[in-house]
């Protein structure tokens, strides 16, 4: 029986950056020192004006082509996680598969689920490999945010960032994702929401938990949020290990959906692991939603921290409220081209 494996990753990022010093020349009032300690986040790039997901999404998937060698005739099914599609319908995985000249016989398929949305698409991928019905998945995280950010708001727009992922789960001998545990809470829906652009009436849409201080699209309850992640997270952890027959000090690195510092030294302190078991890499890029941990693990690999054949744990959280973990073996071997 093949198993899915995490293939070769591809990042793209837009050109526009706004680092906190740009902010702060905008914004001589906000206190970006504190702010940047608070989130680790000291620049994220940011999509130009009509530049969608989808276009992050195809520059992110013609680098992997490019850089891995890979036959797009070969992808035989394309997924795409993004809670910025380019139209309501039609769906803009679709839309993907024309501009990348994928096989018409390649299936498509968006889904909209944010920072837990990379460890969702690869189980639902493991699942498309181990039945048969694909070999070669095109696995894409692309968010532009920033398309719901008001330039005044101060608690938004110095955390998210835009970015695009494209990751090629391949099928394998080897078995190296297993034990995926998820969970869903749909009361926390009005602590992170975009209300507006659905089928939904305003006047019978979520409303924001509390008051809403800014213009923005987006709403965020950045409190409600980490209570959340630090109750949902580390229970997930705990019961991953345990059903797993594990320890947590059987995990060699926990690669967290990268949200802000502050969240993820949350994280792990209650967690009680070390530094550099629980890698934060946010600073330059901010937080990119359900791109996040594909950015991260392109990081590691790039700079030798990812070991072969180490146990290592996959946790995304977030919007929905959702959440998703798995254990995790890379054994994909890069061929220098």
């Amino acid at each position: 029986m093949p198993y899915a494996q995490i293939g070769p990753i591809a990042v793209h990022l837009p050109e526009r950056v706004e680092t906190n010093a740009f902010l702060q020349a905008e914004h001589p009032n906000w206190d970006l020192q504190v702010i940047g300690e608070k989130t680790g986040i000291m620049q994220r790039h940011i999509s130009a004006p009509g530049e969608t997901a989808a276009d992050l999404a195809v520059k992110a998937s013609e680098k992997l082509f490019a850089e891995h060698g890979i036959d797009r005739e070969s992808i035989d099914f394309i997924m795409l996680c993004t809670q910025t599609p380019d139209y309501p319908l039609p769906t803009t995985a679709c839309l993907l598969q024309q501009r990348l000249g994928l096989s018409s016989t390649c299936g498509a398929i968006d889904y909209n689920l944010g920072c837990s949305g990379f460890v969702y698409g690869l189980a639902m991928a493991d699942g498309l490999i181990q039945s048969g019905v694909a070999r070669r998945i095109l696995l894409i995280t692309a968010e532009t945010y920033s398309k719901y950010i008001d330039s005044d708001d101060r608690s938004l727009r110095t955390i998210f960032g835009d970015a695009a992922a494209a990751t090629l789960v391949q099928a394998s001998d080897e078995k190296s994702l297993w034990g995926f545990q998820f969970g869903s809470d749909g009361s926390g829906a009005d602590t992170l929401l975009v209300a507006d652009g659905g089928a939904r009436p305003p006047e019978d849409a979520h409303k924001p938990r509390h008051r809403k201080r800014w213009k923005s699209r987006l709403y965020m309850d950045g409190p409600s949020l980490i209570n959340f992640t630090v109750g949902a997270v580390p229970k997930l952890i705990e019961e991953i290990v345990q059903r797993n027959d594990l320890s947590t000090d059987d995990i060699d690195l926990f690669l967290l959906h990268q949200a802000t510092f502050k969240m993820l030294e949350q994280l792990r302190i209650s967690m009680g692991v070390d530094e550099d078991r629980l890698p934060i890499r946010l600073r330059d890029v901010g937080n990119t939603v359900s791109a996040t941990i594909p950015i991260l693990i392109d990081e590691l690999r790039g700079d030798g921290t990812l070991t072969k054949g180490a146990t290592n744990m996959l946790v995304g959280f977030g919007v929905g409220w959702s959440w998703a973990g798995c254990l995790w073996k890379d054994t994909f071997e890069r061929v220098d081209r």
